[in-house]
């Protein structure tokens, strides 16, 4: 299951490195909303392998990142997120307090999973909004990715 995860966090990083150069090539599109929801993209993934750690994030879920800081946090969340697989169960149960304050456990296989599926619901919605403003969809199927 490690390798799996390997694996989908590979093709994440890839997808987020795209998506980041799109952005890049055409910083006009970096509107309020599309920067917002790009950051909060990457600033979940940091919260979330942080609390796998147990040390406070140095990002909130919601604060604005410069377009030149996304793939800097793009290039940690990977590293950080490497590290997590390479020292914990994935079976492993995490006790943490969400953004509201609320208490919760969840294992960290799930935990791994959610930072997965959350980035491509979110990268799915970035794209569909640079295509509003003309810019040429990137394709981040996962069936891509791996032929």
């Amino acid at each position: 299951m490690k390798a799996f995860f390997q694996d989908t966090f590979e093709y994440t990083y890839h997808c987020n490195q795209r998506l980041i150069e799109e952005l890049l090539k055409n910083p006009e599109t970096y509107s309020e909303k599309i920067g917002l929801l790009a950051s909060h993209t990457l600033n979940a993934h940091h919260v979330w392998n942080h609390r796998i750690f147990g040390v406070a994030p140095a990002l909130s879920v919601w604060q604005h990142l410069e377009m030149d800081n996304l793939q800097l946090i793009n290039n940690e969340n990977f590293e950080h997120s490497k590290e997590v697989l390479q020292k914990n169960n994935l079976n492993k149960p995490i006790n943490y307090t969400n953004s509201k304050g609320q208490n919760f456990t969840n294992t960290v296989g799930e935990i791994l999973f959610h930072i997965i599926n959350h980035s491509t619901y979110h990268r799915g919605q970035l794209i569909s909004l640079l295509k509003t403003k003309g810019v040429e969809p990137i394709v981040t199927d996962y069936i891509f990715y791996k032929r």
